[in-house]
């Protein structure tokens, strides 16, 4: 069975919770069309988070990789088309630590581009009536240090790639008075949209497959 490792980030800054920390109980030893789907939560470390990730991929071996985070001030669902050799923290990570202009990984490519199925996933959540687009870069912090570090590990074999989602309603609720309305998305429907990503990496891990078995490569 194909095994697919989706991550989240523990909540940071002055956010109370992460939705994508809630999102991983959801998900934890299911099953999504023929796939098995292990969780795995990521600290907002620099300095730690990249030993944490590195410790599960080799140890689990995915086929394919979801990485998630919260984009708190987003309306929708994004998948991000890219993640850069940069570090510049616009706020420090949870150990008081940031970077400005930093080379996230010395010598190390440029950028690397998502390998998930980006249209199709944006298909999928259009069909089901979410909202969703598709990003130019990860950003500068943490997330785009995880997509970037896990391309680079797994190679261009295995899709990998991520996803923001918006506020919850958590969140929203959280924000100060003082603060502009956050927007926010509903967390029953931010699970929607990672198990609809989850379902068509499944689906396409498969079809893989088949076309292997039939061809007989």
């Amino acid at each position: 069975m194909n095994r697919i490792l989706l991550t989240g980030f523990e909540a940071f800054g002055d956010h109370p919770s992460n939705p994508t920390l809630t999102a991983l109980a959801a998900f934890g030893n299911q099953q999504i069309a023929g796939a098995q789907i292990v969780t795995q939560a990521l600290p907002v470390d620099a300095a730690r988070m990249p030993g944490v990730l590195e410790e599960v991929l080799r140890r689990l071996r995915p086929q394919a990789v979801l990485l998630t985070g919260l984009a708190a001030g987003r309306v929708q669902l994004s998948l991000e088309r890219a993640a850069l050799n940069v570090l510049d923290f616009r706020i420090p990570d949870n150990a008081g630590v940031s970077f400005q202009d930093a080379e996230l990984f010395p010598g190390g490519s440029d950028a690397y581009l998502s390998t998930l199925p980006l249209r199709a996933v944006l298909g999928a959540w259009q069909a089901a009536g979410l909202p969703g687009y598709i990003s130019d870069t990860a950003g500068l912090y943490l997330c785009n240090q995880a997509m970037y570090l896990a391309r680079h590990q797994l190679g261009p074999s295995v899709p990998c790639g991520f996803l923001h989602v918006p506020a919850d309603e958590t969140l929203a609720l959280a924000q100060p008075s003082g603060k502009p309305p956050l927007p926010y998305l509903p967390q029953v429907e931010i699970n929607r949209g990672i198990e609809l990503a989850l379902a068509v990496l499944a689906g396409q891990l498969e079809s893989v497959q088949k076309e292997k078995q039939t061809t007989g490569v």
